[in-house]
């Protein structure tokens, strides 16, 4: 893995794995700092004696408190309140407002978020997607809400993505989606999770391209992209020779029944929801929805 001069190795063949190093740093300028412990904000720790590994980001975190003057705040019990709805209402209506919100840094904070909930926080992705849509022209209804994602933070920043080993190593996936959640465009808002080894690897929080008639329809539309990513995840996995034994039905989980039911209805749904998208359709029966 490679950000820009920052080089990540990692193989199941030490042996390979030295002479990668050897190769590089006989062909450029570079500095082996041996095994990797602290990588882009991210703090990596194992306990090799009961096969776990740790990822961290509470320095990266404190950071961003003491930079958006968040470090003395009062702890958050959640991200994000029951019940909360933002919309393009909330934007500034007047030359007065929009004054006011040019002296707060809302992109940068929420740009920080998002780093944060890429790497190692899913649990802020929702809300953090949300917030990410009025970035042209932010409120202070939707500053509340970051600063209160901070405040959450600050509560949590001891939170680690875990990895266990397994006995048996399987990709295991959760989706889910609500109706209509977008005031502005009416659209639904989709999620995704994987997990391997016990700890999430990939997920996703997004508004829905289309504009779905029903929770049914909601649901249904969101299993598609879970579906295609997953097989592309396992394949990922399986082409890396680490283990064995991964090719087995991919099982995502959905909470909706008529969803799971749906395969004798694709006929009236597909060409009502997917349209363009109806030839990827074929992927889907090789994953299982629980």
């Amino acid at each position: 893995m490679l950000y820009v001069d920052d080089i990540l190795l990692a193989s199941n063949d030490i042996s390979f794995l030295q002479e990668t190093k050897k190769f590089m740093t006989k062909n450029f300028e570079m500095k082996d700092l041996g095994e990797a412990s602290f990588v882009l904000g991210i703090k990596i720790l194992r306990d090799r004696s009961q096969g776990i590994l740790r990822l961290s980001q509470e320095s990266y975190i404190d950071k961003v408190l003491d930079r958006f003057s968040m470090k003395d705040s009062k702890p958050g019990d959640t991200p994000i309140a029951k019940g909360d709805k933002f919309s393009l209402k909330q934007c500034p209506n007047n030359d007065l407002e929009r004054i006011e919100m040019q002296k707060i840094p809302y992109a940068s904070t929420v740009g920080s978020l998002m780093y944060t909930q890429v790497c190692t926080r899913p649990d802020i992705a929702f809300v953090v997607g949300v917030l990410g849509r009025y970035l042209r022209n932010p409120g202070m209804q939707h500053w509340k809400a970051a600063k209160r994602v901070m405040r959450y933070l600050k509560r949590t920043k001891g939170y680690m993505l875990t990895y266990q080993k397994p006995e048996n190593l399987e990709i295991i996936g959760y989706s889910d989606s609500d109706f209509v959640g977008c005031q502005d465009s009416k659209r639904s808002t989709y999620g995704y999770i994987f997990m391997l080894a016990g700890g999430a690897i990939s997920r996703k929080s997004a508004k829905q391209t289309l504009i779905a008639s029903s929770t049914m329809a909601a649901k249904f539309i969101v299993c598609f992209e879970p579906s295609n990513h997953g097989i592309w995840l396992r394949n990922f996995v399986t082409g890396l020779h680490v283990v064995d034994g991964i090719e087995r039905p991919l099982k995502i989980y959905c909470d909706n029944n008529s969803t799971m039911l749906a395969n004798p209805l694709t006929k009236s749904l597909v060409p009502k929801v997917f349209h363009e998208h109806t030839a990827h359709m074929g992927l889907i029966p090789h994953s299982t929805l629980v």
